[in-house]
């Protein structure tokens, strides 16, 4: 006679075979819906064509992008659909229009709106910010230009293996999210490109981004408003402005940002390294329990930084405090090269001091001398070898 358990073990994997034949992902072609892989047809149609098919399935979808390059106009790919399980996997390269009015002034080129589970694999996307670039530097007038990947109110997102190129303004943008994994994405464009942000992550929880590489003309990593549970890790940042939280403190009623860790990160050549900024007038907003983390410095202009004195074109707020309170704020680890005599910069707010403020183990030089540490209504403590001398 049969084993009892033996014959439930079998069942459940009856059921278990039974199930992943079910859930056998259904492809679309975006090349048979009629895209074209020369980079100059658009293709836009094709792909929301294959995007309509995947959100009303209700089995896992891949859509299929093949080698070439595929031009693509401004595409919104909205949900909710009828499954959780669709992978864009992309084997070519998909290209902005080289006219940067197309799609300049629509905020955003490819952008992804209340998803759950979608998977982003591989690929590049060119968005020829180049020409934009140039038409901001003349002075002249010009679109504010679009953010190449979106994602708004979405869930349960990866973005693996992906290649972000010359976008007009920033390159990722993860809003209004949760459970938001990128792992090996790599940012590429000039050190002096305008508000090319990598990757920026605003009223969001849970997201983490992994072994990437990043190069740009402004923060490598921003987070915004109302970000918590954010996790960094084994991030190359440079050129850039390193990673920053903040701006914060922009409007009076301000969502807080807390639990953030950094860790594993080196900076090249950038403006920043670890920064904090805030806005320096009236705000609800918050910035606690963050751990920067064995992080390297090669040559960064302002290595560790808090500003709580941000003020650009000094409008809207000479002669105001910020009312951003920053708390918790772990620095561990910390060792190489200032390009400025200052390394360490706690510039905080008079009327709500940063405290808390922890430094361990840091070790930062300027010119092979000893760095300089600045302090400026900011409290805290330092353990072990810090250098420059904490002036906490």
């Amino acid at each position: 006679m049969a084993n009892p358990r033996s014959l439930i073990v079998l069942s459940l994997a009856f059921v278990f075979m039974i199930n992943s034949a079910l859930a056998t992902a259904v492809t679309y072609n975006v090349a048979s819906l009629g895209a074209k892989a020369d980079g100059k047809t658009d293709s836009t149609k094709a792909f929301l064509s294959a995007w309509a098919k995947a959100c009303a399935s209700v089995k896992p979808v891949v859509i299929y992008v093949p080698a070439g390059r595929f031009l693509l106009r401004n595409v919104v790919f909205r949900g909710p659909c009828k499954n959780n399980a669709i992978t864009f996997r992309i084997a070519g390269t998909l290209v902005a229009p080289s006219n940067y009015g197309v799609i300049g002034n629509a905020g955003n080129w490819i952008f992804f709106q209340q998803v759950t589970g979608v998977t982003i694999s591989g690929g590049i996307l060119d968005g020829q910010g180049t020409a934009l670039w140039a038409c901001k530097a003349s002075g002249k007038s010009c679109p504010s230009g679009a953010t190449t990947l979106g994602f708004s109110n979405s869930n349960n997102i990866k973005v693996s293996g992906l290649i972000s190129l010359n976008s007009q303004m920033f390159h990722i943008v993860v809003n209004g999210c949760h459970n938001v994994k990128m792992d090996g994405v790599r940012v590429s464009a000039s050190g002096n490109s305008p508000n090319t942000d990598g990757i920026h992550v605003q009223m969001s929880s849970g997201v983490t981004i992994l072994n990437s590489k990043i190069a740009t003309g402004d923060d490598c990593v921003s987070i915004g408003p109302g970000t918590s549970n954010l996790w960094i890790e084994n991030v190359a940042c440079g050129p850039g402005h390193g990673i920053s939280i903040g701006s914060l403190g922009k409007d009076q009623q301000e969502a807080g940002v807390q639990n953030v860790t950094v860790k594993t990160v080196t900076f090249t050549g950038t403006q920043n390294g670890l920064r904090i900024k805030s806005w320096g007038r009236p705000s609800t907003g918050f910035a606690r329990n963050i751990l920067f983390q064995h992080a390297v410095m090669i040559n960064v202009q302002n290595p560790i930084v808090i500003d709580q004195n941000y003020c650009p074109e000094k409008k809207g707020c000479p002669g105001q405090v910020s009312g951003v309170r920053i708390s918790d704020v772990t620095y561990q680890d910390i060792h190489g090269s200032s390009a400025t005599e200052v390394a360490v910069k706690f510039d905080c707010s008079s009327k709500y001091p940063c405290s808390k403020i922890r430094l361990e183990n840091v070790k930062l030089t300027y010119k092979n001398q000893v760095a300089v540490a600045t302090c400026s209504h900011a409290g805290g403590t330092a353990a072990g070898m810090v250098q420059p001398t904490s002036c906490l």
